[in-house]
């Protein structure tokens, strides 16, 4: 009799045990819901935030009021990049379509880029000056505007540098690295097949022809001579009759100036309050958007923080 009160009272015990588990894991699994719903809610209203917000970031505060318009060419003029030709166009587009931009300031600090892409926004300045001759652009730099950020300064209306600035390097590069020599030092065999007698022009495994060298230097120099042509024609007689300045060297702003690469000294704020004369200041400069942002260059942080909610309720996707 004892003895089966005894298992009587164990397995009472072991009912409840199993039923206060069964209750604490459906609380936790509750509690990990609710922080994957609050995560899901926290993402959502963090997006119409930025929805609403965003409109108010692109310098439209300064609508109704007379100002100078800003376009930034920061940086390598490569497509894809802050300084890509069809974001730069995109900025002056947007600064001729307010009617209160009173003039235009490319504020540049870049070595420079692809000559294609350079020469996208030289042909877009013309453009606009020819559709509004009556609207100044200039060209302010701070530190550096060399070789296809020159090219593009050089179709304003004026050029400002600071006297430490550096300017010039108009000429065309192309380099590379041959391991021809050190193949054969360390016996190792180039197996190179190709359809087309250049395909493999400028390998760095193989010998450098001089037909090929030619080509490349005759492509070179054509390249190099539309970059002088725009130059010229941009700057027109203010150019100095120098042969050094196509000669790929850079100089200070001071003596940019002496050479007629450059007009006068000049910041961003005194050309649009001197020689613009509307000290108001708006950016103009096309951005990526935070919705592209996010999506794309935070989207695999996004991605991690939605995978820690939905783990943290329980599930795995690993």
């Amino acid at each position: 009799m004892l003895e089966e009160n005894g298992r009587k009272q164990n397995w009472e015990r072991e009912v409840l045990e199993k039923v206060l588990l069964a209750a604490v894991a459906e609380q936790r699994k509750a509690r990990r819901w609710g922080i994957f719903f609050k995560s899901l809610i926290f993402v959502y209203l963090f997006m119409i935030f930025v929805v609403v917000v965003e409109p108010f970031s692109e310098g439209s505060i300064a609508k109704g009021k007379a100002h100078t318009a800003v376009v930034n060419v920061i940086g390598t003029i490569n497509e894809g990049s802050d300084s890509d030709a069809s974001q730069i166009i995109k900025g002056l587009r947007a600064a001729i379509e307010d009617k209160e931009t009173k003039g235009i300031i490319l504020r540049m600090n870049t070595p420079g880029g692809t000559p294609v892409q350079a020469a996208y926004v030289y042909d877009e300045i013309k453009r606009i000056k020819q559709q509004k001759p009556d609207l100044p652009i200039y060209a302010v730099v701070s530190d550096m505007c060399a070789s296809g950020g020159y090219y593009i300064a050089s179709a304003a209306d004026k050029i400002f540098v600071n006297q430490a600035s550096i300017i010039g390097s108009i000429g065309v590069i192309m380099n590379g690295f041959g391991f021809v020599d050190a193949m054969d030092k360390l016996g190792i065999e180039r197996r190179l097949m190709i359809a087309g007698t250049h395909k493999a022009i400028l390998d760095p495994f193989s010998p450098v022809s001089t037909e090929e060298k030619i080509h490349v230097q005759a492509l070179l120099n054509r390249v190099h001579q539309q970059f002088i042509e725009a130059v010229r024609q941009g700057r027109g007689q203010r150019l100095h009759d120098d042969p050094d300045i196509f000669s790929g060297l850079v100089w200070t702003g001071g003596e940019s100036i002496e050479l007629g690469l450059a007009d006068a000294i000049g910041s961003t704020d005194s050309v649009a309050r001197e020689i613009i004369g509307a000290e108001k200041i708006v950016d103009f400069t096309q951005k990526e958007g935070v919705i592209d942002r996010l999506a794309g260059r935070l989207g695999t942080s996004f991605g991690q923080v939605l995978l820690s909610a939905i783990e943290a309720a329980g599930f795995s996707m690993r």
